[in-house]
C-alpha cells in the first residue's frame, strides 16, 4: 500500500529534484512550492484542499476550462491506436493531415499549410530558419535581420529568447544571436505622454520604419510581433498601430509575423488576434490554446507566398522536430478546436463574456490603486500606481505587484504580476456569474494591497 503524501512530503521532494522555470530555486526550496491536485472548469484545488479561481488558464492556454472528457477520450483513443509515429522519412499519419486541413480551415485565408512543432518556441525558432531559408531561395541572402519589440516574449529558446525583447532573459545567455533587433513597444502609458491612443499608435508604428531604414531595407527579413503582447503585462495597443505595421512591411517587402501563442484560438473574441488587431501576416505561430494545454503542441501557419517558394523552389529544409505532428497531440488539438466550435467558444468571448468583463475592469478605475483597467477579449490588465493626480508609478523597490500576487493566492485567485501589471486571462467557457466571482476576488486583493500600501506609507 502506497502512503499519501502530505504537502510537506512533496514540497521536500520537489526542492531536492525538480528545478523550475523562471524560478529563483533557493527562494523556492525556502517558501515550498503550492502542489495543485486537481482542476475542473476554471477551479484549481491544492494539496491542502484548497478552491483557486484560475484567472491564468494554466499559463494561458487551458481555452476549454478543466476536465474536458473529448480530450481525454481523443489522446486515449489516439494512444491505444498510434501512440507516436514522426513525419520524418516521407511519413505521416492521420491525425496531423486531419489538423492541418483544420487549422488550414480555421485560420486567415492565406494560411493553407502549417509547420508543426512541439511548443511556441520551438515554432518560433522554426520562424527564424523558414524567414531566412524563404530569402535565400529568393536569391537575397543579404536578408537575416528580423526586427521585433522591446519587452516582448517569444519563448525562452536561445532564438525564442533573442527574438523577445526582455532585458533580464538578454542577460543570461549571450543574447540576442546576431542580426535581431528590437524596437520600442507600442505601450501608451509609459511612451505616449502628451499624446492621444490613435496618434501614439502611430508614431509607435513607425519606429519600425525607422529601425527597417537604420539596418537597410535590402537587409530586413522580417518583423515579428504579438497582437497582444502577453507576458510583457498585456500591452493592448491602440488601433493605429498594426495597420501601420502592415503598411510599413509591404512597403519595405518585409515579411510580417504574428506570435498567436497566447493570443490565438479565440482569446481575443475572434479565431485569431491579427484578425481582431486589423493585420495580415505572412507566417502566424502558434501553441497553447491549439490543445487547451491538455498536451504540448505548437507550430507556425505558412502564408501562400512563403509556402509557394519553399515548395517549388525549396529542395529540402532542414529542419525538424521528433515530435513534430506527434499524433496524440494532434488528436487532442483536433477534439479541442471541434469543441471550440461546438460550444461557440469564440463568440461567447466576442459577444458575452469579453464585453461584459471589459465593463468590469472599466469599473475598476474607481480604485485609488488603479491607474488603469484595460481588456481585449478575456485578456486583462491593471495598471497599479501610487499617485493617480500625477500619473506617479510605484517605485520598482516596493514591487508592488508581487504585493497584490502575494493577496491573490491567499485569497484563491490566480493573477499574474509583471511589474506593476496585474493580468489575467481565464479560460474562454468562464460565465458572467464566474467573472462576477473573479472580480470580487480582484477587488478584495486591491483593497489588502491599498491597505498595504497605506501602512506602509507607501501612496503619495
Amino acid at each position: 500500500m502506497t502512503m499519501q503524501r502530505t504537502t510537506q512530503d512533496w514540497q521536500a521532494a520537489d526542492a531536492a529534484h525538480f528545478l523550475h522555470p523562471f524560478t529563483d530555486f533557493q527562494g523556492l526550496a525556502k517558501k515550498g512550492a503550492r502542489i495543485i491536485e486537481r482542476a475542473d472548469n476554471i477551479y484549481l484545488w491544492d494539496s491542502d484542499g484548497h478552491k483557486i479561481l484560475d484567472a491564468m488558464s494554466g499559463l494561458w492556454c487551458v481555452n476549454v476550462g478543466y476536465g474536458q472528457q473529448a480530450l481525454v477520450d481523443a489522446a486515449t483513443r489516439q494512444m491505444q491506436q498510434l501512440p507516436f509515429y514522426n513525419a520524418f522519412f516521407q511519413t505521416a499519419t492521420p491525425p496531423a493531415i486531419e489538423l492541418a486541413e483544420l487549422l488550414a480551415e480555421v485560420t486567415p485565408p492565406q494560411f493553407q499549410h502549417v509547420f508543426f512543432s512541439g511548443s511556441g518556441s520551438e515554432g518560433n525558432d522554426t520562424v527564424v530558419r523558414m524567414v531566412r531559408r524563404y530569402w535565400d531561395l529568393l536569391g537575397q541572402p543579404q536578408r537575416k535581420v528580423l526586427i521585433s519589440r522591446h519587452n516582448a516574449y517569444h519563448g525562452s529558446t536561445m532564438a525564442g529568447a533573442s527574438l523577445g525583447g526582455m532585458s533580464g532573459m538578454h542577460a543570461q545567455g549571450g543574447l540576442p544571436i546576431p542580426d535581431i533587433t528590437h524596437i520600442e513597444q507600442p505601450y501608451w502609458f509609459e511612451h505616449g505622454k502628451g499624446m492621444s491612443r490613435d496618434e501614439f499608435g502611430l508614431v509607435a508604428a513607425r519606429w519600425l520604419e525607422d529601425k527597417i531604414l537604420a539596418v537597410g531595407p535590402e537587409r530586413v527579413a522580417a518583423f515579428i510581433g504579438e497582437p497582444v503582447q502577453g507576458a510583457g503585462g498585456v500591452i493592448i495597443p491602440p488601433a493605429t498601430y498594426w495597420p501601420e505595421i502592415q503598411r510599413i512591411c509591404d512597403k519595405y517587402g518585409v515579411l510580417l509575423v504574428s506570435d498567436e501563442v497566447i493570443c490565438g484560438f479565440g482569446r481575443t473574441g475572434r479565431w485569431f488576434g491579427c484578425e481582431t488587431l486589423g493585420f495580415r501576416p505572412d507566417l502566424m505561430t502558434f501553441a497553447k490554446g491549439v490543445t487547451s494545454g491538455y498536451v504540448p503542441l505548437g507550430g507556425v501557419m505558412v502564408g501562400d507566398r512563403i509556402a509557394k517558394v519553399l515548395v517549388e523552389q525549396g529542395g529540402e529544409f532542414n529542419h525538424g522536430y521528433t515530435y513534430s505532428g506527434h499524433p496524440v497531440a494532434c488528436a487532442v488539438a483536433l477534439a479541442n478546436i471541434r469543441l471550440i466550435r461546438e460550444q461557440r467558444l469564440v463568440e461567447h468571448v466576442h459577444d458575452d463574456v469579453g464585453p461584459y468583463l471589459a465593463a468590469q475592469f472599466a469599473a475598476l478605475r474607481d480604485h485609488p490603486l488603479v491607474g488603469d483597467a484595460e481588456t481585449c477579449g478575456l485578456m486583462g490588465a491593471i495598471l497599479l500606481i501610487q499617485d493617480k493626480a500625477k500619473n506617479t508609478p510605484f517605485p520598482e523597490s516596493r514591487e508592488i505587484g508581487m504585493v497584490c500576487r502575494g493577496h491573490c493566492f491567499r485569497e484563491g485567485l490566480i493573477m499574474r504580476a509583471v511589474g506593476d501589471r496585474m493580468i489575467i486571462a481565464p479560460p474562454l467557457v468562464i460565465t458572467r456569474t464566474q467573472i462576477d466571482e473573479m472580480m470580487a476576488l480582484i477587488r478584495r486583493c486591491l483593497d489588502l494591497t491599498l491597505a498595504d500600501a497605506r501602512a506602509g506609507g507607501w501612496l503619495s
